[in-house]
């Protein structure tokens, strides 16, 4: 289901400006929430990051038509993923942007696939590196190419998803999420300067953890270090918490680790409370 202009309609078809420099250079963001009953899981947060992403790359986004549109998708279906889309519209050629842009929003739902929340997970090392010193990997633009890329190698080695090491030879994130580590009580994932997302799920982790008693911490970790964690995790909107089981040749008791367990509780019980809807998987 797609929304346009202020009209849901069916499929995926609409006309489009094929001078849009989201299609022609990637000069976009996007957003992908989790909706249940409903209710867009986390909705300010996914507003406020999308907002921070389009500014990051100099174009205002309109929060209340992105609201609005992810509110009437939300509620045509009972568990959907919307995504949410912003371009900076259509210019002149050449790399240069507009002296004024023209934004270009739409947004999309697909169904949820069942057992997509907490499913365990197996992730790939890429020999691609994630460039920690590109503004554009702190923030969801168009350009995914690298994680597709990634993503079909990965796939290829009977993996579910690839992990990336940043240039500095540091773990920095998956293809589609952010990464934890456990040590511990101590919950580690690298700091947004490694080159990774400032992910909706990687800060309710981080939030949540003091409660449960654990240590939440962001800091550099080299793969060797990982290697050497007593579990480890991936989060982003969808899957939420997804238990690693498998990184490159080493293996991981990750699902059954009380840290993981008690996170996965604690976050499902949280969406459960705003939507009123108990999360599967």
């Amino acid at each position: 289901m797609l929304w346009r202009e202020g009209q849901l309609q069916e499929g995926s078809l609409a006309p489009f400006d094929l001078a849009d420099r989201g299609l022609l250079l990637g000069d976009g963001v996007f957003d992908t929430a989790m909706a249940l009953g409903g209710t867009v899981v986390a909705e300010e947060a996914h507003l406020t990051r999308l907002s921070r992403a389009a500014a990051a790359l100099g174009f205002p986004l309109d929060r209340d038509e992105a609201r609005t549109a992810m509110r009437a998708l939300a509620t045509r279906t009972e568990r959907a993923a919307i995504r949410t889309t912003v371009t900076r519209g259509s210019g002149p050629r050449g790399l240069r942007p507009p002296a004024e842009a023209r934004p270009v929003l739409w947004a999309s739902a697909a169904p949820l696939r069942p057992g997509t929340a907490f499913a365990e997970i197996s992730l790939g090392w890429s020999a691609i590196r994630r460039n920690e010193t590109s503004p554009a990997s702190r923030h969801k633009t168009l350009g995914y190419l690298d994680a597709v890329l990634a993503a079909e190698v990965a796939a290829g080695q009977g993996h579910d998803e690839a992990a990336f090491l940043n240039t500095a030879g540091r773990v920095a994130c998956a293809g589609t999420g952010n990464l934890f580590a456990v040590f511990g009580h101590e919950v580690v994932t690298p700091p947004l300067g490694e080159g990774v997302l400032a992910g909706i799920m990687r800060a309710r982790v981080l939030a949540l953890a003091p409660g449960l008693g654990l240590v939440p911490a962001e800091r550099p970790i080299t793969p060797e270090a990982l290697a050497g964690a007593d579990a480890a995790f991936l989060t982003n909107s969808l899957r939420l918490i997804a238990p690693v089981r498998r990184i490159g040749e080493r293996d991981y008791a990750s699902a059954g680790h009380p840290a993981v367990r008690d996170l996965r509780a604690a976050l499902s019980r949280e969406i459960a409370e705003t939507c009123g809807l108990a999360v599967e998987g």
